[in-house]
């Protein structure tokens, strides 16, 4: 890849994909800026640079024009962080944000609509990529989080466009690689969340490379399920069965609880896995599964973790994830975190600043660290060789 510092921005309209998909409280105002603020340095650079500044990110799953995923509270918490005034398009392409690009004056942004209005971006549609990049230049990519993506913002525009990596993505790749490349044993990784299928190769790939992956959340609930052991539940879908069924569940790298919080409606206890009954869910692991996942990250010198423990979305249920943030800030050991809900809950408590790096991606970090390639970074590789 090459650095957008090694070009001349003067007076050059730079296309910037970001990633600016945060969640919206019921006013439609910015719950959490941390995706927001990761980019600053990108846009700041390129605002001294004199370059003029079109920004473009997705927010949602839009169907179709849905004005209530518009790029506006955006908008204004990047007028906010940055004490100046930000444009917006009402649309991402088009004679009208033509105009508005052609009266940009250098260091001034333009924020372009909502990508996922048109459908053609989660299609890689070359037309709409090759539309969106004659509004630029050049094209910076900054959206690590995206990069895992075959979307037109990330891998159609840079077949028009010269192309560069945005300074936050130099500095995931730098922090990852450290875990890719330079591992320091023992390697413990904890996933969590509520996908198993889209984590199926991470957890796989993991096994090739740590030395404990510990599991948690509904993901931990799929594996007991399969494993025949979570009480009276078994699992039944034959989709997630047939993406899971090539995981080495009797791997002893591979662990799970031991005990949870169990739920029912308006209940909870305390209890062993094996105790669970039909209707019954785990929604936070227990004190038995916290003090043995303590112990293992306690002899860890590289942690990597994605996804939470529990239903962190009630308080009563975030204590086993609250237990292994403790645990891991006060190793002082190299240690990744990633993912939304993560990233959010660890920024909650104010506790962002001990760990050594907080990543902006959740699939795209686990994949990267898992060994597998992403294409919207493949890509700018491959810009950089043709040029080379």
């Amino acid at each position: 890849m090459k650095s957008l510092k090694n070009i001349d921005l003067d007076n050059k309209k730079v296309l910037v994909r970001v990633d600016f998909n945060v969640p919206l409280n019921q006013d439609l105002e910015v719950k959490d800026d941390f995706r927001i603020k990761s980019h600053l340095d990108t846009i700041k650079y390129l605002k001294e640079n004199n370059a003029k500044i079109i920004l473009m990110s997705h927010l949602g799953k839009p169907k179709g024009r849905e004005m209530g995923l518009s790029l506006k509270p955006i908008a204004s918490k990047l007028e906010e962080l940055l004490s100046c005034k930000i444009k917006l398009a009402e649309d991402v392409i088009g004679e009208r944000v033509e105009k508005m690009i052609a009266e940009l004056d250098v260091g001034e942004i333009l924020l372009l609509e909502n990508l996922r209005f048109y459908n053609e971006e989660e299609e890689n549609d070359n037309e709409f990529a090759a539309s969106i990049a004659r509004l630029g230049d050049v094209f910076v990519q900054d959206a690590f989080s995206v990069c895992h993506r075959e979307h037109a913002s990330t891998c159609g525009i840079p077949k028009f466009l010269d192309s560069y990596a945005g300074l936050l993505l130099e500095k995931e790749i730098e922090a990852l690689d450290k875990v890719v490349n330079d591992i320091q044993h023992p390697f413990v990784a904890l996933i969590g969340g509520a996908k198993i299928i889209t984590k199926t190769s991470v957890i796989e790939n993991f096994l090739k490379k740590a030395d404990a992956v510990l599991l948690g959340g509904v993901i931990a609930n799929t594996a007991l399920k399969f494993k025949g052991i979570y009480g009276e539940e078994e699992l039944k879908d034959n989709e997630i069965i047939e993406a899971i069924k090539d995981i080495e569940f009797d791997s002893s790298k591979l662990l799970v609880p031991i005990d949870g919080i169990i739920s029912k409606g308006n209940y909870s206890r305390v209890g062993g896995i094996e105790t669970i009954k039909k209707g019954e869910e785990v929604v936070d692991i227990g004190p038995k599964t916290v003090n043995y996942y303590k112990e293992i990250i306690k002899k860890a010198k590289t942690i990597v973790w994605n996804g939470p423990m529990g239903k962190i979305e009630n308080e009563v249920f975030s204590k086993g994830t609250e237990e292994i943030v403790k645990t891991i800030a006060e190793q002082g050991v190299y240690s990744v975190i990633g993912g939304g809900e993560t990233v959010d809950f660890i920024n909650n408590k104010k506790m962002s600043n001990d760990f050594s790096f907080i990543s902006s991606g959740g699939g795209a970090m686990l994949d990267y660290i898992s060994g597998k390639k992403l294409p919207g970074v493949e890509i700018l590789n491959k810009h950089y060789e043709r040029q080379n």
